[in-house]
């Protein structure tokens, strides 16, 4: 079956629980995935806020350069994901820091990723740098129904001290507030709607805002981006209450932040999650100290894919979660100096891939 994987139960018998009468039955296996391209940026001045990424700008950043970095994504993105089980690049793909609909066509049309026959959903956002959210995804096994952005309305937030320390952090993502209305441009939520293979799957991709100014200080915005994203998901369900729903971005937050935890409510043991709730697999990593972004030599997983509760039933005639994980394969980690186990990013010097490792998860159902 072309761009399926078909694996018998054996192999994944260690990996699902509570299907053990089901050994024997072949099962077919998508991957769902999450990239921030970090700074994904063209060579062509335009009207948004790009002129740091231009050749005469402060990155000198070339038409080599901009090719150089399309390569090394469209390898990440044609290898993310696969391994023992799946030999195939995701299905799904969100990915963050966008500068235009044109980059993105750019990258699928590179020589690893051309035949993949991705398809692109994509709408510019207000943001201050002219990044947004975007989903690719596989033209012979999803059919987008409908897709929109919906926009985050947060304001400058007057009531919380500066803290100095805090203030030291350091993001090329400044949460600087319009002068006049005092409201902090930033990235749409994108919702994509669409039949995977048949089956209806909704796709949530954010960007919440950074920690610009410090984590606390920039707290609530995040918080805000988290209950847009609750009520985008709400949403969905009291229209469909066994409507499956795909949570998937960069978040500027961690899975024990209040952002994820308790706006979201979303739980890092399957047993915890009630119906209409959701599922976060990415929180044990966490705990055990795994992480897509280093900063001071601290890890925390900011790339999340959450999923609502109808993915983790064990029924499997129809999409269900299997497995997630963090791709941190050996040339995506800088080998040398003062960064050394970081993920290899762009330097004036280097054309690296991002500063972030990407994340995915395995989706799979009975085959016939």
């Amino acid at each position: 079956m072309k761009n399926r994987i078909i694996i018998l139960f054996a192999l994944l018998l260690s990996g699902i629980s509570g299907i053990g009468q089901n050994q024997g039955k072949k099962f077919a296996v998508q991957t769902v995935a999450f990239y921030n391209f970090e700074n994904l940026f063209d060579t062509i001045n335009q009207a948004n806020n790009d002129e740091e990424w231009l050749p005469n700008g402060a990155q000198n950043w070339t038409s080599a350069k901009y090719k150089k970095k399309l390569e090394n994504l469209s390898r990440v993105l044609s290898e993310l994901g696969t391994g023992e089980y799946q030999k195939e690049s995701p299905v799904l793909i969100g990915g963050s820091e966008i500068e235009n609909r044109g980059v993105l066509e750019d990258l699928v049309k590179q020589p690893k990723l051309i035949d993949k026959n991705y398809g692109i959903v994509h709408f510019e956002s207000p943001d201050k740098r002219g990044i947004d959210v975007a989903l690719l995804y596989k033209k012979e096994h999803f059919q987008p129904l409908s897709y929109k952005n919906i926009p985050l309305m947060i304001y400058e937030n007057t009531g919380t001290a500066k803290d100095k320390k805090e203030e030291e952090e350091k993001t090329d993502d400044n949460s600087q507030a319009d002068a006049k209305s005092k409201r902090i441009y930033t990235r749409d939520q994108l919702l994509v709607t669409g039949l995977l293979d048949g089956e209806e799957i909704n796709v949530i991709v954010c960007h919440w805002p950074s920690r610009s100014g410090g984590e606390k200080k920039s707290a609530p915005y995040r918080e805000a981006a988290a209950a847009l994203t609750k009520k985008i998901t709400d949403s969905l369900q009291r229209i469909k209450p066994e409507a499956k729903v795909i949570i998937l971005g960069d978040l500027n937050d961690g899975s024990f932040n209040k952002s994820v935890k308790e706006v979201i409510g979303a739980k890092g043991k399957k047993t915890d999650v009630k119906p209409l709730g959701v599922y976060n697999p990415f929180e044990s990593m966490a705990n055990q100290g795994m992480g897509t972004i280093g900063y001071r030599d601290a890890w925390d997983i900011f790339d999340i894919i959450m999923i609502t509760e109808p993915f983790i039933k064990n029924d499997y005639s129809s999409w269900r979660y299997w497995k997630a994980g963090i791709y941190n394969k050996p040339f995506l980690i800088t080998t040398t100096g003062q960064y050394k186990g970081y993920p290899l990013r762009h330097t004036l010097t280097e054309v690296g891939f991002s500063d972030h490792f990407p994340v995915y998860i395995y989706l799979i159902k009975e085959g016939k």
